[in-house]
C-alpha cells in the first residue's frame, strides 16, 4: 500500500501542470505552516471574458483559495489524514443578496460541486456569508455592491482523487459567479472574440 505522503507529493506535481477552464487563472501561494506537517495552497481568479475589457485587463468576478493539508498521523477532527480548506468570494446581484435562501443555495453549490466531481469525502463543514456594501461621502458615486463568500473544509477519503477536490472547488467558484458547470471532457470557449 502506498504511503499517503506520496499521494500528497504526487498531487503537488499534478497541480504544476493542471489547466482549469479559460476564465480561471491559478497561482501557487504560500501555504499555512502550522496547521499540518504538509500543506499546499493555490489561489484562483475568475475573469468575466464576456465583457469588453479596457486594454488587456479583464474584470475578476470571483476569487478563491484552495489549501490541501496533510498530516501522516491524521487528526481526529479531520476524520483522516488529509483536509481540504477553501474560500470562494463572488460578486452578486444586489437583488439576490436579500434572498433568505441565499446561504442554503451557496452551501448546495458546495455540496453539488463535491458530488459532481466524483471525489469521495467526509466531514464537510463551513459557512456562507453575504456581504452588502453601500458607499458614502466621496465614495457615494460607487454603486451598491453585494458578494457571497463560501468558506468550507472537508476530508478526502481517497488520496488517489485529490485533484478531483480541486475540480470541485473550481466548480463551486464557477457556480458562485453564475457560470454553468462544464461536462467532463468539454472545454469552454471564451465568449469574447
Amino acid at each position: 500500500m502506498a504511503n499517503p505522503t506520496d499521494f500528497f507529493h504526487a498531487f503537488v506535481a499534478e497541480m504544476k501542470s493542471f489547466s482549469p477552464r479559460p476564465e480561471i487563472s491559478l497561482e501557487e501561494i504560500p501555504a499555512p505552516q502550522r496547521l499540518a506537517p504538509f500543506a499546499y495552497a493555490v489561489s484562483a481568479d475568475l475573469a468575466d471574458l464576456s465583457q469588453p475589457a479596457n486594454g488587456d485587463d479583464v474584470e475578476d468576478i470571483a476569487t478563491g483559495r484552495f489549501v490541501l493539508l496533510h498530516d501522516p498521523a491524521g487528526q481526529e477532527t479531520w476524520e483522516g489524514n488529509f483536509r481540504c480548506v477553501t474560500f470562494v468570494r463572488s460578486a452578486l446581484e444586489t437583488e439576490m443578496e436579500a434572498d433568505p435562501l441565499l446561504p442554503d443555495v451557496g452551501w448546495s453549490w458546495f455540496i453539488d460541486a463535491l458530488n459532481n466531481s466524483g471525489a469521495d469525502y467526509v466531514a464537510p463543514s463551513g459557512t456562507v456569508t453575504r456581504v452588502m456594501s453601500a458607499s458614502f461621502g466621496q465614495l457615494s458615486t460607487h454603486d451598491e455592491s453585494s458578494e457571497i463568500e463560501v468558506r468550507a473544509s472537508w476530508t478526502p477519503t481517497n488520496p488517489q482523487q485529490l485533484l478531483k477536490h480541486v475540480t470541485a472547488w473550481l466548480e463551486l467558484m464557477a457556480s458562485a459567479a453564475g457560470l454553468a458547470p462544464l461536462p467532463d471532457g468539454v472545454s469552454s470557449l471564451p465568449l469574447r472574440r
